[in-house]
Formats: structure tokens, sequence, C-alpha cells
């Protein structure tokens, strides 16, 4: 193990969604592993989740007061302008206090600011693109960036060849081996050993038409023989869990928030997801069959792109948003009850794993330091 220096200072910026921040929080704890007494400093967006997940992950941060363009044209995209501008003298004070001697991007608002400052000053960029198609702050970054760590093959269609690295993404660490235990997982859900159990993830912030199509379909989960362990999001929750009672599906376990994602895959037969980058590359470590409904509501249709990358392996199947209230749950329920089905998905999705990725974008993070 190399001797890293004792005086190390990294800065991690982005967030938005726990599809940024996860990963964020995974490479900081393999920098901290790799070099204990590092210092690292996080810049996230004030009032986004970052703000509340990296202090309980025991990382300080800075947020920066910066939002995201409207799409149609509105007065509101005058002040994102000004929150922009101000973002950018606050960036280069945190830069310029900190001092640090690398600066990483994980996507999300903040990384624009931090990322375009530290460049100014010489400071080496390290960007961290999840997705199979880059977003547009990236390939701007990307010209002065030093490395870019990806988690698709034929990223030189965005970015310079010489600097992409392929790491896949972080994933939370207790995903990385889920094998054994399943007996754990069935006492911790009270789930019934016998039946083939569907688990249900809206993300961090909750999907609607997930949502809603699983909620338009409780009759028929009702009566089938399978069980459902369903994350609705914290902000739909209430409305969800009123309907479940009501229909009186005893069948059907729902949660805003789901603790241990570990033992909620480890009981999994088949997943139901939107196609974030970080839940895709879960799904490949933790070799799950799975059905994505990508969200139509993310930019350049991203997720889509991202479910596109595993359908054109036989790793995924695909159902459109805007079908998914009259498709959804018929094709789970006929795709659980074909086990040669699910075990060739499952076979498929894992030959896309990549193992390590935490530690890998650590040990470039360092090699930049030091070279």
């Amino acid at each position: 193990m190399e001797n890293y220096s004792q005086h190390n200072k990294i800065i991690i910026s982005g967030g938005g969604t726990g599809g940024h921040i996860f990963p964020a929080i995974s490479i900081a704890n393999a920098l901290k592993k790799l070099q204990p007494a590092v210092e690292i400093l996080f810049v996230g967006a004030l009032g986004r989740m970052e703000m509340e997940k990296v202090p309980a992950a025991g990382y300080k941060i800075i947020g920066l007061p910066i939002s995201g363009f409207q799409r149609k044209i509105s007065l509101g995209n005058i002040l994102v302008i000004l929150k922009l501008m101000y973002s950018l003298v606050k960036a280069r004070g945190i830069i310029k206090d900190f001092k640090p001697q690398v600066a990483v991007g994980v996507g999300g608002y903040a990384s624009g600011p931090l990322l375009k400052i530290a460049s100014q000053k010489g400071i080496p960029t390290v960007i961290q693109e999840q997705n199979s198609y880059a977003g547009v702050t990236n390939k701007l970054l990307a010209k002065k960036a030093s490395k870019i760590c990806v988690a698709y093959e034929e990223m030189d269609r965005f970015f310079s060849k010489e600097k992409i690295i392929l790491t896949g993404n972080p994933v939370r660490q207790d995903l990385e081996d889920i094998a054994g235990k399943e007996a754990e997982a069935i006492a911790f859900f009270e789930l019934d050993p016998t039946k083939k159990t569907i688990l249900i993830l809206g993300g961090s912030l909750g999907a609607r038409s997930v949502n809603n199509s699983i909620a338009g379909s409780l009759e028929q989960l009702k009566n089938a023989p399978v069980q459902v362990i369903w994350q609705t999001g914290p902000r739909y929750f209430d409305e969800m869990k009123l309907k479940v009672d009501a229909s009186n599906a005893k069948n059907v376990k729902v949660m805003a928030f789901i603790s241990r994602m570990d033992l909620a895959y480890a009981a999994a037969n088949l997943v139901i997801s939107r196609a974030g980058a970080g839940t895709i590359s879960e799904l490949c470590l933790v070799q799950k069959a799975c059905i994505l409904v990508p969200s139509p509501n993310v930019a350049e249709d991203h997720q889509t792109k991202n479910a596109l990358a595993l359908v054109a392996k036989n790793a995924a199947i695909l159902i459109k948003d805007a079908e998914a209230q009259q498709t959804l749950v018929s094709s789970a329920l006929d795709l659980i009850g074909k086990p040669d089905e699910l075990a060739r998905l499952s076979d498929n999705i894992k030959t896309m794993a990549q193992l390590g990725s935490a530690k890998r974008i650590a040990l470039e993070i360092f090699k930049l330091i030091h070279e």
C-alpha cells in the first residue's frame, strides 16, 4: 500500500438526488480507508438532500445557493442566473480557504461552479460521470478535467479518450456481497419464504407514475401468489399507505424509505425501478432481474439511454413511463412466473457489474496528487 501524504485535502462537489450523493459518500469513504488523515470537504446545493445526508455520514458540507434552469422561458431563470453568479463567488472563497489538491465533481448543481473555479485556479479536477449519456455540465467541465471516471463503455462519444477511466459507479458498500443474506432479509421484512418477492423502488425522492401504476393494480397484486416490498419515497408514502390499507392487500409492504437496501435486494426475485445510474449500478452488482421505467423528467432523457444500454445486452426489460399504468404490473407478474427468463436477465446483468469502483476512483484521485 502506498504511503500517501498525511495532509491531502480533497473537495467533493455535487448531489441533488441519492444517485449522486451515495456514490460521493462512497468515494469519500474509500479515500478515508486508503488515507485516514485525508481532509475531505463536500460542497452541495442549499436545500437539497445532500445537506442532510452528507453530515449524517460524518462529513462537513458547505451549501451553494444554486438551482437548475427551468426548461420553459421564465422570469425565475433570471434568479437562477443571479444564484449561479453568487455561487461562483462563493466557490472561489471556498477554494481559497480550503486549498484542495484535487476537486471531484459527481454531478448535480453544485459541481458546475466548484469545478469551474478549481480549473481556473489550476487545481486538478476529476469528473465522475454516472450515466451512459453525458450531461451538458459535465461535457463543458470535461474540457479542463484531468480525469473522467465513467460507468459505461464508448464514452469517448462525449469525452477525450485519453482522460477516460472505466471505473463503474460507486455503490453502497453493504451491497458488495448480499450472498447468504436471504434468510436475514426474509426475517427483516417479515416475508413468506415460499413466495416470490417483487421489490419496487421509486428512487430516493419517489416516482409518481410508478407509484400510481402500483396503486392502480393493488387488486391484481393482492390476488397474485407474490409478495411486494414497495418503497414509495417520502412524499407519496401517506397517500399510498392509505390505498394499500383500503385494498387490504396484506402481501404488499409499503415503506417511505428502505434503510437496509442490502436486505431488500437479497429478498427480491424481481426489481421494478427507475433507471438512474446509481440504481442500475446496484442492480448489476446484486445481479437482479429488473424492469426499468425511465423517468421522462430528467435532462436529455438520460435514464432511457441508461436503460437501453442494458436492454441492448438482454439484461433488463424497459417499460416506457407513459405505458406503465397499463402494462407494468401485468408484465411483472408474467415475468416472475418465468424462472428461466429471470435467470437469463440475472446472468446478463451480472456481466455489466464493476467491482470496487469507489476504491478505483479514490486511487486515481491520489495518483493525481502525487503525479
